[in-house]
């Protein structure tokens, strides 16, 4: 079974490593693994950052050559179904709806947001782009409660809603972490969203105890020097490793002790899960899109401030055995719920539901 996959934000062979690319790859191998030939469609990136009305119509005319070279295409490899992940008004899929009705396959989409405040300003087309996408699609897999809310008002007749939970692209956890080693922050270091969660973490650490902690911060990004300036005061108990590769980033969570990130206005968050399988206990913030992948317990509200953060962190670094405890209901919670063969099952249902049997 030949399906067409596309990923108009960033494309799974992308050169540049990111969550959104980690998960394009992700639900690739999740459809491998439920036995389906998987053909990666177009690398056309329809991303505007800037709601410029040039660029919109020079990605508009690109679709258009993309959707007739890719329908003699569609036929000859028989294409089964088209699936198309993250489909949204800065990026929306612009190519995906029309090969599906000229090959007359289902449509499905994989979180796909409605922003139909979008409909007016510098990013109407586009985001009239992605409403229609929206409305096009048979089937709709949803990762976070926050974006079915819009899904399940906006949705088109017959249209099947699925919810899909954010998962790892593995069978079976890895190794269980010692929880002895130094805390852990994993995230880009750039402006905006990170770097205010970066802002948020070292606020923090003034209200815990010196010589008590260290942590290590992996990733990188333009907005080191900010962050290096705001971790200055901790001196040598905070260490940047920078970015690393998945096998190395193995063995960073298979040594710490705790994974703290608050999560501002993360849209759900790989390293939550990657850290859960390692059987590491977090620290973060309960927001949206970030509940979606954490296994129940006690998360602080953002506007109870910075206090409760502090006083967890405080309580697990005295308690090895509360994070022993802590770490292993959340590495039960992603082998149940965030690994390859559940997101599989979800895929595979979703197929059936657009008539397509893997």
């Amino acid at each position: 079974m030949n399906l067409a996959f596309y990923a108009p934000l960033k494309a799974a062979d992308h050169a540049v490593p990111s969550g959104d690319r980690a998960m394009a790859r992700a639900l690739i191998a999740a459809l491998e693994f439920g036995g389906a030939q998987v053909t990666l469609a177009s690398d056309l990136r329809s991303r505007d950052g800037a709601g410029d009305a040039a660029v919109q119509q020079r990605l508009f005319d690109a679709a258009k050559a993309e959707v007739a070279r890719l329908i003699p295409q569609g036929h000859r490899e028989k294409w089964a179904a088209w699936i198309t992940y993250h489909n949204y008004y800065k990026a929306p899929d612009l190519i995906g709806p029309a090969v599906a009705k000229a090959l007359k396959i289902p449509y499905l989409l994989i979180e796909s947001t409605r922003a139909r405040k979008r409909l007016t300003g510098p990013w109407a087309p586009f985001a009239k782009a992605a409403e229609a996408a929206s409305d096009a699609a048979d089937v709709i897999f949803y990762l976070t409660q926050r974006d079915a809310q819009t899904l399940e008002r906006d949705k088109t007749q017959g249209q099947t809603l699925l919810h899909l939970r954010p998962f790892l692209a593995r069978q079976t956890l890895p190794a269980m972490s010692l929880g002895n080693g130094p805390m852990l922050s994993v995230g880009m270091l750039r402006s905006g969203d990170k770097l205010a969660s970066y802002r948020i973490i070292a606020e923090t650490l003034h209200h815990l105890p010196s010589g008590a902690w260290a942590l290590d911060i992996a990733g990188d990004g333009p907005a080191r020097p900010q962050v290096e300036a705001l971790m200055a005061p901790f001196g040598k108990a905070v260490r940047f490793l920078g970015q690393l590769d998945a096998t190395a980033m193995e063995s960073v969570y298979a040594r710490a002790s705790l994974l703290f990130w608050p999560g501002v206005n993360e849209a759900f968050g790989l390293a939550y899960l990657e850290a859960q399988a390692a059987g590491l206990p977090i620290v973060a913030q309960n927001r949206p899109g970030v509940c979606d992948v954490l296994a129940p317990g006690d998360y602080a509200d953002p506007e109870d401030g910075i206090a409760p953060m502090s006083t967890r962190l405080q309580a697990l670094l005295a308690v090895p055995s509360l994070r022993m405890a802590l770490g292993e209901r959340a590495r039960c919670h992603v082998a149940g719920h965030h690994l390859l063969p559940a997101a599989a099952d979800t895929l595979r249902r979703g197929l059936a539901r657009a008539g397509v049997s893997l």
